[in-house]
């Protein structure tokens, strides 16, 4: 039934209404081991990785052309437990290669690499120059990634960029712009995410794409990160297509 369904679902989804840049936020994967009573949180997040690499292809697969992943936030680096973190950093490093490796696929870090492990900065490195010349898929690893630590590193870039040419502060306030800001954000370059997802059930941003996300549209899953279904995903887009964007009106 639900492969007739997909079908059904798909056959409304034709390329104009898919949207072209898409964030993710994966979550429950904590809960979801918890519930299967496995061992620890690590089973969890190897099952949320392996979900993701799935997820990516469907995007792949239905047209998207930018996807963003919230992978690892800069309060997880502050506060989650340091075996736990350990077990994250090795899955993040592992997904990166694989992703980096996959099809035609474009992979990019947004985020800050201060306090980053050097073997999860290693990793990422690689994985961005080994998949530098892709024109496929546009990967987003969203790793040590906070949104208001964000804007503060967009403005301080600015005021840095602004003194080394001689400029005033007077001057800067009147050259200072949401254009300006964007263009030294981690995503310079980049559309901002046409839609959000969050899975498990969850409401909140979470200090992801505080900027980006202005006009975004968003979407809620019920499900826990692993249990994600295609058939989710599908409703998802089926919303969204369905949707009147306003951008703030």
């Amino acid at each position: 039934m639900y492969g007739l369904y997909e079908k059904s679902l798909r056959r409304g989804l034709t390329p104009d209404v898919i949207p072209h840049h898409v964030a993710m936020i994966i979550d429950g994967n904590r809960r979801w081991a918890r519930q299967l009573g496995l061992a620890s949180a690590a089973d969890g997040h190897r099952a949320g990785a392996a979900k993701v690499a799935e997820f990516l292809d469907w995007c792949d697969e239905l047209g998207v052309g930018v996807v963003t992943l919230y992978l690892l936030s800069s309060d997880n680096l502050r506060h989650r437990d340091s075996d736990e973190l350990q077990d994250l950093i090795e899955i993040i490093a592992d997904l990166a290669e694989k992703i980096s490796t996959h099809r035609d696929w474009q992979v990019k870090h947004v985020g800050s690499l201060q306090n980053l492990p050097e073997r999860l900065v290693g990793a990422l490195r690689q994985a961005e120059g080994a998949s530098a010349g892709g024109t496929g898929l546009h990967v987003n690893l969203a790793v040590g990634y906070g949104g208001r630590t964000e804007i503060v590193d967009a403005i301080r870039s600015i005021v840095a960029d602004h003194g080394a040419t001689g400029g005033t502060i007077d001057s800067l306030a009147d050259e200072l712009t949401p254009e300006l800001i964007g263009e030294h954000l981690y995503t310079s370059g980049q559309p901002d995410p046409d839609l959000v997802i969050r899975t498990s059930g969850e409401q909140r941003l979470s200090d992801f794409m505080l900027w980006q996300s202005a006009h975004s549209e968003f979407y809620f899953v019920e499900a826990l990160g692993p249990d994600l279904r295609q058939v989710d995903f599908l409703r998802a887009l089926r919303d969204y297509a369905g949707r009147q964007r306003r951008f703030g009106g």
